[in-house]
């Protein structure tokens, strides 16, 4: 783990955290020794954690209870495309280095992307990454470097929950911010392929959909884009089966989805 800079305190944190390692290595080769899944797991920098430790330091997503209200959405009619990605128009920024949350309106308790949008609209914009950086720590706003506006939005829309046909359409016409399952082991050390891994609904990571195709065996998949550095997955990527029979998607991809709006 030296590659990832790790320090322990003493013999016994070592010697603990090495015990550690090797039973995630073993999962890793029981995994890839699957002819059965279409994606492989790798060694990475959240090898010496627990599963559980693991899922208490990355996955701060918090969710809301969907309401029953019918609300707009602007992509109800359009026609998608066979495939999408984003990245090739220049629509989606650089993978970002490891960081343990996944809304970026909560420093250090996690967040939901709805309270992200709200908080530009009524900010009247955003400012720029290099203007005013992100520490993932809580603190007190910078006012004059949050004047700075580089992008501003009118609002924001969800799209319809648990339709992955809703979600294609959206993902077609701009990147969708979603909300995924990712507390599993498979997730944890996912390295490529696509993910047909074990996971469920309960929503606890925020990401981005950017894209969406089909791979050179048929298989349908997503393009997400996460936020744990390039070291994880398929450089900060993972394309996630796309079209179960499942309404809420593969690990609830489908089920709270939204976009801000121009």
């Amino acid at each position: 783990m030296a590659r990832y800079g790790r320090v322990y305190s003493d013999i016994n944190e070592k010697e603990k955290r090495f015990n550690i390692f090797k039973e995630n290595v073993a999962f890793i080769e029981s995994s890839n020794n699957d002819a059965n899944k279409l994606h492989k797991l790798s060694v990475n920098q959240f090898a010496d954690l627990t599963n559980e430790e693991f899922k208490a330091s990355r996955n701060r997503f918090m969710g809301h209870e969907c309401s029953a209200k019918t609300t707009s959405f602007k992509y109800e009619n359009v026609t998608a495309p066979p495939t999408v990605d984003w990245r090739k128009k220049g629509a989606v920024t650089p993978s970002q280095g490891p960081r343990p949350m996944c809304g970026v309106d909560q420093g250090c308790e996690g967040g939901l992307m709805d309270d992200a949008f709200q908080f530009i609209n009524q900010n009247h914009g955003l400012s720029t990454e290099t203007n005013y950086p992100y520490t993932g720590v809580d603190g007190t706003c910078n006012t004059k470097k949050e004047a700075n506006h580089a992008a501003k939005i009118t609002g924001h829309e969800d799209v319809p929950a648990n339709s992955e046909e809703a979600l294609l359409k959206a993902v077609a016409n701009q990147p969708i911010s979603i909300a995924i399952d990712a507390g599993g082991s498979d997730f944890q050390f996912y390295s490529s392929g696509v993910f047909t891994g074990t996971c469920g609904t309960s929503l606890d990571h925020g990401v981005t959909a950017v894209g969406y195709g089909v791979s050179a065996d048929g298989t349908k998949y997503w393009l997400v884009k996460n936020s744990w550095g390039t070291e994880w997955g398929e450089e900060g990527y993972i394309r996630m089966q796309r079209g179960i029979k499942a309404k809420e998607g593969l690990c609830g991809i489908a089920m709270e989805a939204s976009y801000p709006t121009a």
